[in-house]
């Protein structure tokens, strides 16, 4: 009922820019928390910038002041701007979010993840 979709990876040189985006499918009353994370070695899911309960912003020290998450309500989605991007940002990034349904049904749930890939 509930899922999320994400898209906007692909390759790119260090410095560069991209703008990842996550789309909640189906009737959402409440984001509790949604956050992007990224697949570490041995795939560890390594948080990237999440919204925490209360709305606020929390950032991974390796990529603050070069990312920028938020959310879109009226669209349903999540984006993640990457800025001054380097190699070692290289990894699959997932969409999460714990979701409470029109229905009143909780939902975690993870995006299927998206390549992102930094050229020296």
């Amino acid at each position: 009922q509930v899922q999320l979709v994400e898209s906007g990876g692909g390759l790119v040189q260090a410095g560069g820019t991209l703008r990842l985006s996550c789309v909640i499918s189906g009737n959402i009353f409440r984001i509790n928390t949604m956050g992007w994370y990224r697949l570490a070695p041995g795939n560890r899911r390594d948080m990237v910038a999440t919204f925490n309960t209360g709305g606020r912003t929390n950032y991974a020290d390796a990529v603050r002041g070069r990312f920028t998450v938020s959310i879109d309500h009226a669209k349903n989605t999540m984006y993640l701007e990457m800025n001054t991007l380097k190699p070692e940002d290289t990894a699959v990034y997932l969409c999460n979010g714990d979701l409470l349904s029109s229905d009143m049904i909780r939902h975690i749930v993870w995006g299927q993840g998206t390549q992102v890939t930094v050229s020296s």
